[in-house]
């Protein structure tokens, strides 16, 4: 099994959370621990964040570490806890989901979880808790500030994280005008009444946002 790795941390605040190197090598040494299992581990596939945030998904290391994924370069990822890969719960179930749906797992080690809700339901808490301890951290409010959105602008939102889960969304939350091409294209695909995108349609997810 072909395994990447990923670390990150924000600069002052990584004593908290192990630097970059302790969290590449408890990494790099589960791999090797697993190597009987054939588990192996291309240092083309180490991947690091050093002094980027984990709010947002922006980052050079998870960037390069998406595209080895769409590439099919690794069947696992491996990452030191959930919030190592993203501060927000939306982000992190957006590339569980962008990663499953491409047949690629991802796996914690200090937060190991299945598909059990239970496990899923304590990755939203903690993913809460860890964006509530971002914002203390940074001197401000988790109530003050925060970006009002009209109804479309959250439309749209719900549509575009809907369409990067497995379940897709309502066909009637895709305007015909959108629907159309993108099934033409082979992008994505109707079924029992719900836009789900393809595989090409999920390479393709930015440009799709783009249109929306």
């Amino acid at each position: 099994m072909r395994v990447a790795i990923y670390g990150r941390v924000s600069t002052s605040h990584q004593v908290d959370h192990q630097t970059i190197e302790q969290q590449l090598e408890r990494l790099s040494a589960h791999v090797r621990a697993h190597a009987a299992e054939g588990w192996m581990l291309d240092p083309a596939h180490v991947f690091r964040d050093d002094g980027y945030s984990g709010a947002m998904l922006a980052r050079p290391g998870l960037d390069h570490l998406r595209d080895a994924v769409k590439n099919h370069e690794v069947d696992h990822v491996l990452v030191t806890a959930p919030d190592r890969l993203a501060r927000n719960y939306v982000h992190q179930m957006v590339l569980l989901e962008e990663w499953g749906h491409l047949g690629c797992a991802a796996e914690f080690l200090d937060r190991p979880m299945s598909d059990d809700p239970h496990d899923h339901l304590l990755l939203q808490i903690r993913g809460a808790v860890a964006e509530y301890e971002r914002t203390l951290l940074s001197g401000g409010s988790p109530v003050a500030g925060r970006e009002e959105l009209d109804q479309s602008a959250i439309r749209l939102e719900e549509m575009y994280l809907g369409l990067r889960t497995r379940n897709g969304v309502p066909e009637q939350q895709v305007s015909s005008a959108l629907r159309t091409p993108w099934i033409g294209s082979g992008w994505a695909e109707l079924q029992g009444g719900r836009i789900r995108l393809t595989p090409e349609g999920w390479l393709r997810l930015d440009a799709l946002a783009a249109s929306i």
